[in-house]
């Protein structure tokens, strides 16, 4: 077992790191937001909100945990391992979860916030994108 990592059967809770984690946060002026990602018995990621203290948009709970697991297990597909996290994750942090392939979530509390924020889009069709796209994954297969 790696030194950064715990082992869960030895009587760690993960959703207790994750709550652990959101108290380090509240307790640094930021949104009270945990999050641990388990592979197997081990704790290989922790990590709470840090938007505020490094004003930085994507200083979230889940995406810092995310990192920390990728570079731990020098990949960044986490197909064999599950999250804890204290509050429902936002759409960013979501995309992250499902991009990562983490297979199951487990959240603490639901969010009420409206995450819709009423940015716009706007689709505007470019054949050069859809290209470039489409020859570099056929080169792949």
């Amino acid at each position: 077992m790696n030194a950064n990592e715990k082992s869960v059967g030895a009587g760690l809770v993960p959703a207790h790191l994750a709550m652990s984690e959101a108290r380090k946060a509240a307790s640094k002026g930021e949104v009270p937001i945990g999050a641990v990602i388990v592979r197997g018995d081990k704790v290989i990621a922790q990590a709470h909100n840090m938007r505020e203290r490094k004003q930085n948009a994507l200083y979230h709970a889940e995406i810092l945990a995310i990192n920390k697991a990728c570079k731990r297990l020098k990949s960044w597909r986490l197909d064999d391992c599950v999250m804890y996290v204290t509050l429902e994750p936002c759409q960013m942090c979501m995309g992250a979860i499902t991009n990562a392939r983490i297979k199951t979530v487990y959240i603490g509390a639901k969010s009420t916030t409206d995450l819709n924020w009423k940015t716009e889009v706007v689709f505007q069709e470019s054949e050069e994108c859809s290209k470039l796209l489409k020859d570099f994954f056929a080169s792949k297969r």
